[in-house]
């Protein structure tokens, strides 16, 4: 990787480190509620990389900082990766990170490591980076590496947001954005669809009533609404797709007494839970059923000990484009990577759901990585990635920090 920016040479310089950290995490499983083992170690890589402060809060998220300016930043990516799935999909164990020839500077596999042990190894040398290169007198840094996204996006950043950080200026989220500035996602609900029928004796199943069977038509109708759903022209098409069915059954000679479907419905701007919700609930076949239809709540404790919940509702978010953190985002890319950057948006949804979503506060994103490997048995992250982001990491505070400085001069109107 040859280059004339100071930031890229100095991150380069780094990259045995990252790559390293970035190994150390995949090697260690971090299911959600099971990161302790993975937050330990990045405490350990903070006070290592000279951190102000590093401290574990109440939930389980690992926090450090740097500086103690009035411009505060909050760097984020979780921690907690999805389970493996078949483990006949993989060519590698996805618990023995294997790097490859495939790219320039080769390529790392195994789980998490671009969902999104990428991004907070990143983040945790860059910031480290920042702080070896001179930090800025005018900002505080902190990094935030949260616990329990996968299950319940936002419900960690949003717990540190407002009970351990002071309502930052900008939070950064570390997800794979294929080191693109990225401004958004859609948001999410998830729904149960329950049926209730008769259970009877299998040898005689016209003495019951079959559940199982009134679910064909309210799955063909679910798949017919996919395809008539809102769109935008930043954040794609609303989606729907059902996600598991069971169903409850005294044993396997007998006629099940519910079936049940899981759907994830995304919404793009414009769609509201509420009226998401509805949408389902109005669907022909799930009305002939007498269909029971509830927002799923997730409510699961900590391995701190600590229990959070909350509905499984997620905001859509923007950050508008000419917003100053999208700004200084973009020209970051020109002082720390000699190139201009695009801006973008996730099909998959963020822990901006929390931050921007329900909080307000404004945020983007910037990445390794590429979503399309995220919770495949290709997970993967290009080497080179690493050390892209950790230079874009390392500038991006103090030209932040500028660009606060001219909003305040014009009084907020840039």
């Amino acid at each position: 990787m040859s280059t004339t920016s100071p930031f890229l040479a100095a991150a380069e310089r780094h990259r045995k480190g990252v790559v390293s950290l970035l190994g150390d995490l995949v090697h260690t499983p971090s299911l959600s509620t099971n990161e302790e083992d993975v937050v330990n170690r990045l405490r350990q890589e903070m006070l290592d990389g000279g951190f102000d402060e590093v401290f574990i809060e109440p939930f389980g998220s690992v926090v450090g900082r740097i500086g103690n300016g009035p411009v505060n930043i909050v760097y984020d990516s979780h921690v907690d990766t999805v389970a493996i799935g078949s483990r006949g999909e993989w060519q590698t164990d996805p618990f023995e990170p294997t790097i490859r020839p495939d790219a320039g500077g080769g390529v790392m596999w195994g789980r998490g490591s671009s969902d999104d042990k990428g991004g907070i190894a990143s983040m945790v040398q860059g910031a480290a980076l920042y702080n070896e290169l001179g930090r800025s007198e005018s900002v505080t840094l902190w990094v935030v590496g949260s616990v329990q996204e996968e299950e319940c996006d936002g419900l960690a950043l949003e717990h540190v947001l407002t009970e351990v950080i002071p309502k930052p200026d900008l939070v950064v989220l570390g997800e794979a954005t294929r080191c693109q500035v990225y401004r958004g996602n859609r948001g999410r609900i998830e729904v149960l669809v329950q049926l209730k029928g008769s259970s009877c004796h299998a040898s005689a199943p016209d003495r019951g009533v079959n559940p199982v069977y009134h679910l064909a038509p309210v799955i063909a109708e679910v798949e017919a609404l996919n395809s008539n759903l809102g769109k935008d022209d930043f954040l794609g098409s609303g989606s729907v797709a059902l996600t598991k069915i069971e169903c409850e059954t005294p044993s396997l000679n007998a006629v099940p007494s519910t079936a049940t479907i899981y759907l994830d419905r995304r919404l793009t701007a414009g769609e509201s839970p509420e009226e998401a919700l509805e949408e389902i609930r109005q669907l022909p076949a799930v009305k002939a059923a007498g269909g029971d239809v509830q927002l799923l709540t997730y409510e699961r404790t900590s391995f701190t000990g600590m229990t959070l919940s909350q509905p499984k509702s997620f905001s859509t978010w923007v950050t508008p484009a000419d917003h100053y953190g999208v700004k200084a985002g973009l020209e970051t890319g020109r002082v720390a990577l000699d190139k201009e950057l695009a801006t973008g948006s996730w099909v998959f949804s963020t822990n901006g759901v929390a931050s921007m979503g329900k909080l307000g506060i404004p945020t983007i994103g910037f990445g390794p990585g590429d979503e399309v490997h995220a919770h495949t048995a290709h997970d993967q992250c290009a080497l080179d990635d690493l050390v892209t982001a950790m230079a874009w990491y390392a500038a991006f505070p103090a030209v932040f920090a500028e660009h606060s400085r001219q909003v305040n001069l014009a009084g907020g109107n840039l």
